[in-house]
């Protein structure tokens, strides 16, 4: 039988570290692709299972004690040796990238999306409102767990509690341990004989939960509100994953987004903007007075300040600008017809001259203008 210690270089107490510090100098100088050659490939297998000895505590106290390490079978490179150890003894734990051990039963919840229609005016200033989604619970019954109360797990026989089953392969280095999840306890370690009756051992249950959230100022459609810890319970109890909520905003009858001002129109007399008036108008804040002063003309508009949408992200609020729509009146009574030629007689305007010039788009352009995308 080989000297293990001796093959690594370590003294018969050297600790597991020692152990694995050796292994590690020794098989970087021999490996195969950095020291080609029939004797440094026997030399590196040599190594290895030395190694593959010594850091098994089982097979350690075999050896130490006389025995066969591996029982009476072959020795050799592969034979209960798996290529994560390598990858561990060269990069330290979880190199190889399969997990060491059986997994927990508990995982974070997946993160949930809903959406939410809201009205202009609580985008404007926010608001509450109450939500009710369908979301994964912790099973009341067994409380996350996934068993029956009162009864046990009983460990899994196939993989022997460890939770992965090994398979052998042959690649240039010679034979190469690999590892894949049991599919008996699918990775667990342990098998649930009586699942839970409720959840049928998945440790959570599906239900319908409402809840309050609070709309900040200022959002917009496509708006996504961050609930953490608000989504669904995780597999075996496991914490909770986060909740968006995505904000559509219904349009107004009345008044039109533009970015954080709000825009809107007014029907004027043709009288009210040649003479002037005050116009009481009824904003998202209540009435408001706007003067409209004498000679007003068909597009013109006038902004209030500060009586927007709020700033979603900094304070203060947007604008409203009131558009002004003249209107001119189509219908007369032999009254107003003459009282309305004798007025244009008195400025000279019973026959007016013209003069072609460029096109005038109107109200209904200028608004189209105030719109465009600058």
């Amino acid at each position: 039988m080989n000297d293990y210690y001796a093959d690594l270089g370590v003294a018969r107490d050297a600790t597991p570290e020692q152990i694995k510090s050796a292994y590690r100098r020794l098989a970087r100088k021999l490996h195969p692709d950095v020291n080609p050659g029939p004797e440094a490939e026997e030399e590196f297998k040599r190594i290895s299972q030395a190694y593959d000895v010594l850091s098994d505590p089982e097979k350690r106290r075999s050896f130490d004690m006389g025995a066969d390490p591996y029982g009476g079978g072959q020795a050799g490179f592969g034979q209960g040796f798996s290529f994560s150890d390598i990858m561990d003894a060269f990069f330290g734990a979880g190199a190889a990238g399969a997990s060491r051990g059986p997994r927990p039963r508990a995982a974070r919840g997946q993160d949930g999306l809903v959406r939410l229609a809201i009205d202009l005016r609580d985008a404007v200033f926010g608001g509450e409102r109450e939500l009710t989604i369908e979301t994964a619970a912790v099973c009341s019954t067994c409380h996350g767990d996934g068993a029956q109360p009162g009864t046990r797990r009983r460990r899994c026989e196939v993989c022997g509690g460890r939770g992965e089953i090994q398979q052998v392969q042959r690649s240039f280095l010679g034979q190469v341990m690999t590892s894949r999840p049991c599919n008996a306890c699918q990775g667990y370690g342990e098998i649930t004989s009586h699942p839970c009756f409720e959840c049928s051992g998945h440790g959570r249950v599906r239900t319908q939960r409402s809840m309050t959230i609070k709309i900040p100022a200022g959002v917009d459609t496509g708006t996504r509100i961050h609930l953490a810890g608000e989504g669904e319970v995780g597999p075996g109890g496991g914490p909770p994953g986060d909740l968006y909520v995505e904000v559509n905003v219904n349009p107004d009858p009345t008044f039109t987004r533009r970015g954080d001002d709000l825009h809107a129109s007014v029907q004027l007399p043709m009288t009210a903007a040649a003479l002037g008036t005050t116009l009481v108008l009824d904003t998202l804040d209540g009435p408001q007075e706007i003067d409209i002063r004498p000679g007003t003309q068909p597009g013109e508009a006038t902004t209030l300040r500060g009586l927007g949408v709020s700033h979603l992200r900094a304070a203060g609020r947007g604008d409203l600008v009131v558009h002004l729509d003249v209107r001119t009146p189509t219908r007369l009574d032999p009254e107003q017809e003459a009282l309305l030629r004798e007025f244009a007689d008195l400025r000279g305007e019973d026959s007016p001259g013209a003069r072609l010039a460029a096109p005038d788009h109107g109200l209904m352009g200028r608004l189209r203008d105030a719109f465009k995308p600058r």
